[in-house]
């Protein structure tokens, strides 16, 4: 039964292409017979009206035959019509399956539901095959394409060959051939030569779909010529894939570098300017991605279609509220422990713990959702690279930041404050600077830093209270590797440690690959404790 069903679908493949010409002059008219066979006769008489409409070969029946898959093609019993019928209520909502014009409702017991087997299961997805792979729409058959690649269905060859032929478009047309090659070396049986073209179509390819096929013909009991040859080209897409996954890791790790450079940038300058060990720092973190959120939660309350601009609102709120709460901080609290390190660390300790039970207790324990703008959803491929946009646009983001506080430390005054405070605390407040002033202030722009960094984290994060415990012993690590209170020291310690990390964990593991890189900065802190880029000053050096 199933060969014959196969040389069925075979045969009307056949006669699709031979009349390719009348194909295109077919009307939704010429086709309602063929779909009002599908609900009489039984199976046999569907499998016989779905052998008609792959004959016809308009891409007009491909609805169709997906409603019909899906379970929603239906006989009217009133007059016997085919129609589509989806719940709607307490009936169905009919369409005409080929128009889609609206039909009105009805209930349950005046419809009856066209049935199918796994006999005709299999030949609908073969139909559909047959039908897309000849759509006028290039997307369409590309998917057709890959589709038949995965399913490796001998019965799609003739289809494939056909399709092939009348081919313009060059990636549609390779994405065939591949297909094509695929069943050739599955199905076995080919002539050494198709098999050696074979072959070479998938090592072209170069993924692990097509190493695997490559492999399995090089085990085969192929001639020679053609295992040679798979060996050969199995060996190369190995070194080809391993090239990509090097290249992906180091995305990787340029992308969790540039997180952990916007959590630690912010720390860098107070941790540089002030000596203060701030542990609450990962609590402005969680302060930006919460101001995020109910920018977001205004924006679908009063403006739903101006949601993708709601991520750049959330930016100067971010820093704005962040900075403002850091203020505080450094006015109630840290102003009193300065030159008390153990002190400031107990006291910054406590103030985290405060905050996110705060937090618990306004927005609750649970996950918040932040959704993330159009421009900041999907993916793209780049050679055997896969790039999402969010992470894209968070390493541009990061770098543009960076760049910023630098322009700024280096180009205003209150950033020829904050060096000179810096280099020697004593002799900037005897010409006159007022440190008190420039300690609040450096603390709020550190703070509103991290606040700017939760904004970028709650699109690739979880937002919950427990958000900026994640990255604070990170940051740490990267303003101490870096040299503290050097933004260059910290841009470096950033992507090495992202970097080094990502690398890491293939083979040890993301716990143990942290727990290695710990072990270098300790080691790397003995032999160099001011960290790869070390401050200039008197007070520094003395």
């Amino acid at each position: 039964m199933r060969r014959a069903v196969r040389w069925c679908l075979a045969l009307c493949v056949a006669v699709l292409c031979s009349h390719a010409a009348l194909a295109a002059d077919v009307t939704p008219a010429d086709l309602k017979p063929f779909v009002q066979a599908l609900g009489s006769g039984g199976y046999a008489g569907t499998e016989k009206a779905l052998g008609r409409l792959a004959e016809a070969g308009d891409p007009a029946a491909v609805p169709v035959i997906e409603a019909l898959q899906a379970g929603d093609l239906h006989v009217r019993k009133a007059d016997g019509a085919v129609v589509i019928a989806r719940k709607a209520g307490g009936g169905y909502a009919l369409s005409d399956p080929l128009t889609r014009a609206d039909l009105g409702e009805a209930p349950a017991a005046a419809v009856e539901k066209i049935r199918i087997n796994n006999s005709l299961r299999r030949a609908i997805s073969a139909t559909l095959g047959a039908l897309t792979l000849m759509s006028p729409d290039a997307a369409t058959r590309r998917s057709a394409a890959d589709a038949v690649f995965k399913s490796r269905d001998a019965a799609a060859l003739e289809t494939l060959a056909a399709a092939i032929a009348k081919e313009t478009d060059a990636g549609v047309r390779r994405a065939m051939e591949q297909a094509r090659a695929a069943i050739l070396l599955t199905a076995g049986g080919a002539p050494d030569a198709d098999v050696q073209a074979a072959v070479a179509t998938l090592a072209d390819r170069g993924d692990r779909d097509a190493l695997a096929l490559l492999t399995m013909v090089a085990g085969s009991d192929a001639s020679d010529a053609a295992r040679t040859a798979a060996r050969a080209a199995a060996a190369t897409v190995e070194q080809t894939l391993a090239m990509w996954a090097a290249a992906q890791n180091l995305w990787y790790g340029l992308s969790l570098g540039s997180v952990l450079l916007l959590a630690a940038i912010g720390l860098a300058v107070t941790f540089g300017v002030m000596g203060v060990i701030n542990m609450a720092h990962g609590e402005m973190v969680m302060i930006g991605a919460y101001a995020t959120f109910l920018v977001q939660e205004a924006f679908r309350a009063y403006a739903p279609g101006l949601f993708d601009w709601s991520i750049l609102v959330a930016l100067p709120v971010a820093f704005l509220v962040a900075g403002g709460v850091g203020i505080a901080i450094e006015r109630s609290v840290i102003r009193w422990l300065y030159g008390r390190p153990l002190e400031t660390l107990l006291a910054t300790w406590g103030l985290s713990l405060a905050l996110q039970q705060a937090v618990r207790s306004l927005f609750g324990p649970t996950n918040r959702e932040v959704g993330a703008p159009s421009w900041m959803s999907g993916a793209f491929e780049l050679g055997g690279l896969t790039i999402t946009y969010g992470r894209l646009w968070i390493v541009v983001f990061a770098f543009a930041v960076f760049a910023a506080l630098l322009v700024a430390l280096k180009k205003t005054w209150f950033g020829l404050s904050i060096r000179a405070v810096t280099q020697n605390r004593a002799m900037a407040n005897a010409m006159g600077i007022r440190t008190a002033r420039v300690d609040a202030l450096t603390f709020g722009l550190g703070s509103g830093i991290a606040g700017l960094a939760g904004v970028a984290l709650s699109q690739i994060d979880n937002v919950s209270p427990n958000l900026g415990q994640s990255y604070i012993i990170d940051s740490f690590m990267v303003v101490v590797f870096g040299g503290v209170g050097n933004l260059w020291g910290t841009l470096v310690g950033a992507l090495a440690l992202g970097s080094v990390n990502k690398f890491l964990e293939p083979y040890a593991g993301a716990v143990l690959g942290k727990i290695l890189v710990l072990i270098f900065i300790i080691l790397f802190i003995q032999r160099r404790p001011r960290g790869l880029f070390a401050l200039k000053g008197r007070a520094v050096e003395a």
